[in-house]
């Protein structure tokens, strides 16, 4: 087996994009990622790391970093390619790791007895898939596509979200706010003529398209709103012609997981990420 590295993400999906979508679902973060490498160019400072490990001409694992964020891991058809990558990432070590819940505790593992470097497992999410929206008990308000005139709120809510959903000190979000505000796929609930929950709708796959962040304010939960917004949102992209839509809960929030099931999410694996250092 050997791990090649490859300098662009149109070089890369000509090897690794048909392994990739055999498992679509599964795959969702490394696609979206790779259609924001391809569709907004400055989305990410610094070089991404997109490698593949090849058996002969067979594709049996993929791996990509957008840094400063963590190294993202396939499905892996054969283990021995964690060492690999590994490896290959020892000179230029990433926070952690973020795949499915066994594979990326093996990749923790291997990392630790490598480099020394202890590894911590931070949180635990579930990745679902959807296919038809079951509708929610309706709410009061409507959907709205967020604009430029919303660019300080959503800052103040992404930071909120990070802080809360992530457990992490928020950064300078001021440019992602100003992507969200402008792309128009952050959909906002209006409700009195006031927004109570945003859902952004973001990076494509093939097939289908990502969910997240979600957020509504604490003092507006409780109310459908963030029900019937990735409800609503998600039909919108269904009707555009989207065939799936995906996203990822955190398996220590019961309520959410709760919700999206209601609403026809599917569970599709278990995903965990780790911290390294």
């Amino acid at each position: 087996m050997e791990l090649r590295r490859f300098r662009s993400v149109e070089a890369f999906l000509a090897v690794v994009e048909e392994f990739l979508v055999a498992r679509e679902a599964e795959h969702n973060l490394i696609l979206g990622v790779c259609n924001t490498l391809m569709t907004q160019p400055g989305a990410y400072k610094l070089p991404p790391y997109l490698a593949a490990v090849l058996d002969g001409r067979r594709v049996v694992a993929v791996s990509t970093q957008t840094p400063p964020w963590d190294l993202v891991l396939s499905e892996i058809d054969d283990s021995t390619a964690i060492d690999l990558v590994v490896e290959d990432r020892v000179d230029e070590p990433p926070p952690g790791v973020i795949g499915p819940a066994l594979l990326s505790a093996r990749f923790a593992e291997a990392w630790t007895r490598r480099t020394g470097s202890p590894s911590r497992r931070v949180m635990q999410e579930r990745a679902f898939k959807l296919s038809t929206v079951t509708m929610p008990e309706p709410t009061t308000g409507e959907m709205r596509a967020a604009g430029p005139p919303h660019r300080d709120l959503l800052e103040r809510w992404l930071r909120d979200f990070i802080a809360e959903a992530l457990g992490e000190t928020p950064g300078d979000v001021t440019e992602m706010a100003e992507r969200w505000a402008t792309s128009g796929r952050m959909q906002l609930w209006i409700d009195d003529g006031v927004p109570v929950s945003m859902a952004g709708f973001g990076a494509r796959t093939p097939n289908g398209q990502r969910v997240g962040p979600v957020y509504t304010p604490p003092d507006r939960r409780g109310r459908g709103y963030a029900s019937n917004l990735v409800a609503h949102g998600s039909q919108a992209a269904l009707d555009s012609g989207r065939r799936f839509l995906f996203l990822f809960t955190d398996l220590a929030n019961p309520t959410s997981n709760k919700i999206y099931q209601d609403i026809g999410y599917e569970p599709v694996a278990d995903v965990d990420r780790y911290a390294f250092g």
